[in-house]
């Protein structure tokens, strides 16, 4: 189409006989006409086969998890299986620059969390651009985070935490699932409310970082209750707090960090579901329909209340929604990342 409609007029008003213009305008035509009709039907029948779902952080961890959770019931609504494709490395922007790169047709989506908002800042070369690359399919969950520890961490409060931390200092160990990543910022917002610095570790995800911890290969961790609840209700780690403002109905017993001293703590994590730029409205709808009816499923819905996670309002699961979330969250993070120095080559 984008070949036939720029020539259609040349073509009809070319010197010739009347005949032979009229045959070449009505060929151009026909051929625009298929084209444009083709693209229609195309639109209207989608998913013709499996649309794949992009997670940038390794299998186990917590956007892994939202999107595992998610996939079947949109793939119902779709008629059509949704695929998860884990595209690890560089806090997500790997994932990222390949949805960026991919056919704007609707067989490619991409799942990511706040690390959207922050990459711009962290990478000086990044691949693509939050604002200028993607369609948005809309907002999916936010999820609260938790401070943990390996299960026989010497300190056994929160007091006992901050005082262990400023005495060894550089010797206690901090995991995180990569630079930008969530558990990164947490980390980093942690240290420097309690006034240590701990050394960092990063890993490839959370779900890596986490089975260091569990094996005792790092002391600490932030990480987000998709992943934790169920290890700290098994007590197979140690929770310092949670990061909301409130506590969670799901661990109603761990005191959030603010209320033991970190005066307004708060990090929950967003996510929202994108698609390559150019992906067509029609298709945006239906991947939006569908993801309203995956989040409004009994089983879905059960499974993140039992995690402390939040499902959206479904007027926020929508393209116009995530884009304003995502424009105030860069403002945002923006001010944070610069002021603590922080990036990637």
């Amino acid at each position: 189409m984008a070949f036939v409609a720029p020539v259609l007029p040349s073509l009809c008003s070319a010197r010739g006989p009347l005949v032979r213009r009229a045959v070449r305008c009505l060929a151009a035509g026909l051929g625009l006409a298929l084209a444009t009709s083709g693209t229609a039907l195309a639109q209207a029948n989608f998913p013709e086969r499996a649309v794949t779902m992009l997670v940038p952080f390794a299998a186990g961890g917590p956007t892994d998890v939202v999107a595992r959770m998610i996939a079947v019931p949109m793939g119902k609504a779709l008629g059509q299986t949704v695929l998860i494709e884990n595209a690890v490395g560089a806090g997500g922007t790997i994932a990222a620059a390949k949805t960026a790169r991919a056919q704007p047709n609707g067989y490619t989506i991409f799942l990511h969390h706040m690390g959207m908002s922050t990459a711009p800042y962290l990478y000086k070369k990044l691949q693509f651009d939050p604002l200028k690359d993607f369609e948005y399919i809309g907002q999916v969950v936010d999820v609260p985070m938790t401070l943990l520890a390996r299960k026989d961490f010497p300190a056994a409060s929160f007091a006992e935490l901050q005082s262990y931390l400023k005495a060894q200092g550089n010797k206690v160990s901090l995991a995180n699932a990569g630079l930008g990543a969530v558990s990164h910022l947490c980390g980093l917002l942690f240290m420097s409310q309690v006034g240590v610095d701990l050394t960092t570790v990063p890993f490839s995800g959370t779900g890596p970082a986490m089975n260091a911890l569990l094996g005792g290969q790092v002391d600490l961790l932030c990480d987000q209750t998709t992943q934790t609840v169920p290890l700290i209700k098994d007590a197979r780690v140690k929770v310092f707090g949670v990061t909301t403002l409130h506590r969670l109905s799901a661990l109603p017993n761990v005191p959030t960090l603010d209320e033991q001293g970190l005066k307004g703590f708060e990090v929950k994590v967003w996510h929202g579901m994108y698609a390559p730029k150019g992906t067509p409205a029609p298709v945006l709808d239906k991947l939006s329909a569908a993801l309203r009816v995956a989040l409004q499923d009994p089983v879905v819905k059960q499974r993140l209340a039992d995690l402390s996670s939040d499902i959206v309002p479904m007027d926020k699961v929508n393209a116009a929604s995530l884009r304003a979330h995502l424009e105030s969250e860069l403002a945002k993070w923006g001010p944070v990342i610069k002021k603590a120095g922080i990036y990637a080559d």
